[in-house]
């Protein structure tokens, strides 16, 4: 999935384009295989980018079975003919699995119905199967060409003007099984829709004291099983990388009932689809429910989330990442040159890469060997470092309690650990955790899992209530392993923050350091908490007991602050603009000629209302880093009278 990178990015792509400096190219657009929330987003994206740059560009209906029947599958495409589809799930233009292009009649066929409109570029939005494809189609394609002259069903001529098939692909899959990308396009989408569904199952079965068994999709990769866990402190999962051990049963009904004892209502178990024993053996929702009811005789229900996961709205994640990756698809096919590798557009931190498509595509198969094969180390290994870090931090985060570790388990992991990881383990330090300036998203999710990390290693943790003047009023606790349950999905910040500076009160602060033998601070918050840490930082010289670590988790809806391209809450913020952008939309039904104006949040950082107006298909985004007058006001209202002039009737500001 993420980690892999076969020999870096293919090259160092330019990033400023003139319009219409490929005049005259042809493109092609389509989705093939399992449908992905964001699909509709890369194709408006490779449409308007391709006509911006002057190409004329098509879309293939119901994917490969469209450009093997040809006729009226394949239709030229307008800027206005992908308007208001961003917000939509599924794919707008079909996709379908084609048996007569595994066939080398049907390849020739989609051959003579590309060449017939012009086109040699084609962008591939699908899964390794949909990529490998298009790569077979690519290599056989000069044959293809031959055999189409030989037969006189194409010209010389023709034959000499379409000798080379440009391809490049672009993953849309919410299962995130690809190797080469952090993300494939619909995951997020597909996580919102089960943490959704598991919000909503968590309130009725904390009502009956139920456990809720939820099937999640995902083919033979556990990534959205784990994730969804890690995101919901699900109980127990079961993944098809990780089986579970051979007596899981006891496991499961042992920590289910300790965590009954401990008075917790409701458990929540999730079973990804394609989920097996150490032996390959399925392990399906029923016999997990037999388990649980047969030993525990707890109410006990499935819940079958489906083809829910592939549906609704696009995440603004999704919405945002689509159009990236379309914009740079088709660079890729503008600049390609008969020699260059076939790429795929992968996300990388936060930049869309061309990777080798077909290095990536065996990488992926590899896992399902290693998986075969019962290797079940080198299949999480081979899924990348992130996907191992969620699982092992899951398990992790979800225990009842503490391990109590034997002194040889504890000298085993000394060994595995860095000599200064070995000496804050051997020293048992006192951390303390705080929350500083404005609220968001994603802190207290931050402050449980710094809690339980640090306890995990024999730490004792301190929580430290409404930030500074915590320090200053010597408002401190220690957090226990369970003082953090149910905090993960929770928003604000329960320790609760505040925006104070510890300017002019730096002898109380290091009073109450000094009293709780604090040896490390960790400072969770946006800018406050930068400069909170750095006029401390900036006493050590004066105040001893400021002569600690002390750490920053960026934090803020805004995402203005430096060191980081994304801090805790501004995804949830962006998602939350972007839904209210659709609402205005569906409003807008019906109605003619209406202009609706967003005012975003954000302080002097244009990150959400870009960001927002990139997700929400927006007219413009006006925002503080870029300067507009009143010239630029009149320019965009002729593109809104102009826009409306060819029928679409109603407008987004932010």
């Amino acid at each position: 999935m993420s980690d892999f990178v076969p020999d870096g990015p293919i090259e160092n792509v330019p990033r400023s384009v003139k319009s219409g400096a490929y005049a005259g190219r042809g493109i092609a657009v389509f989705t093939s295989g399992g449908d992905s929330q964001g699909m509709n987003a890369a194709v408006r994206a490779v449409v308007r980018f391709g006509i911006y740059l002057g190409a004329k560009v098509y879309f293939i209906k119901e994917g490969y079975q469209g450009m093997v029947d040809g006729g009226e599958n394949i239709v030229e495409a307008t800027w206005s003919s992908v308007s208001g589809i961003i917000h939509k799930g599924g794919t707008i233009i079909g996709s379908a699995r084609c048996k007569d292009f595994r066939e080398r009649e049907g390849r020739l066929k989609a051959a003579r119905n590309l060449i017939n409109r012009g086109i040699t570029n084609l962008v591939v939005i699908g899964g390794d199967g949909s990529l490998t494809g298009a790569n077979l189609f690519r290599q056989e394609w000069s044959s293809l060409v031959d055999e189409l002259a030989e037969k006189g069903v194409i010209t010389a001529e023709e034959k000499s003007k379409y000798c080379n098939l440009y391809i490049v692909g672009m993953v849309g899959s919410i299962d995130n099984d690809f190797c080469g990308t952090d993300m494939t396009i619909g995951t997020d989408s597909a996580l919102h829709r089960i943490i959704e569904s598991i919000d909503a199952i968590a309130a009725t079965a904390y009502s009956h004291q139920r456990t809720f068994i939820m099937e999640v999709m995902g083919r033979h990769c556990g990534y959205l099983a784990i994730v969804a866990a890690l995101a919901s402190e699900a109980d127990f999962i079961f993944c098809p990388e990780s089986p579970p051990p051979k007596d899981w049963p006891e496991k499961l009904c042992n920590k289910l009932a300790l965590e009954r004892e401990a008075g917790q209502r409701l458990n929540i178990i999730i079973v990804s689809e394609g989920a097996v024993d150490r032996d390959g053996n399925t392990i399906t929702s029923e016999m997990v429910k037999d388990v649980v009811v047969k030993n525990l005789q707890q109410d006990t229900r499935i819940t079958v989330l489906g083809h829910v996961q592939r549906g609704g709205r696009p995440s603004a994640f999704d919405r945002v990442l689509a159009c990236r990756m379309g914009a740079e698809a088709v660079l890729a096919l503008m600049e390609a040159e008969a020699e260059t590798e076939p790429c795929v557009v992968s996300l990388d931190g936060n930049q869309a890469v061309r990777l080798p498509l077909m290095e990536c595509v065996i990488k992926t198969q590899a896992v399902s060997k290693a998986m075969s094969e019962q290797n079940w180390d080198l299949a999480v290994q081979l899924r990348g470092r992130s996907f191992a870090r969620n699982l092992e931090t899951y398990k992790m985060l979800t225990r009842l309690k503490p391990p109590k570790l034997s002194p040889e388990m504890t000298q085993q992991m000394r060994r595995q650990l860095s000599r200064q990881a070995t000496l804050w383990m051997s020293s048992g330090y006192t951390l303390a955790v705080m929350c500083v300036g404005a609220p968001a998203c994603g802190m207290n999710a931050a402050v449980r899992s710094f809690t339980r990390n640090c306890i995990y290693r024999g730490d004792i943790v301190l929580g430290v209530e409404d930030g500074i003047e915590g320090l200053i009023k010597d408002n401190v606790k220690e957090l226990q392993w369970s003082s953090v349950t149910g905090w993960v999905g929770q928003g604000g910040a329960f320790l609760g923050t505040k925006r104070t500076l510890p300017e002019g009160n730096y002898e109380k602060i290091a009073e109450t350091i000094n009293k709780h033998k604090i040896n490390g601070l960790l400072v969770i918050g946006g800018f406050e908490a930068y400069n909170a840490v750095l006029q401390l930082a900036q006493q050590k010289k004066t105040y001893k007991e400021f002569c600690i670590p002390m750490l920053v988790i960026p934090s803020t809806i805004s995402n203005n602050v430096p060191g980081t391209e994304f801090s805790l809450g501004a995804d949830t913020a962006l998602n939350e603009i972007t839904e209210i952008c659709d609402r205005i939309r569906q409003s807008a039904q019906g109605t003619k000629r209406r202009v609706f104006i967003v005012e975003t949040m954000g302080g002097y950082c244009g990150y959400l209302a870009t960001m927002a107006g990139l997700a929400g298909g927006a007219d413009q985004a006006y925002i503080f880093e870029e300067t507009f007058g009143a010239k630029d006001l009149l320019r965009d209202i002729e593109h809104m009278i102009s826009k409306m002039n060819d029928g679409v009737q109603r407008g987004l500001v932010l």
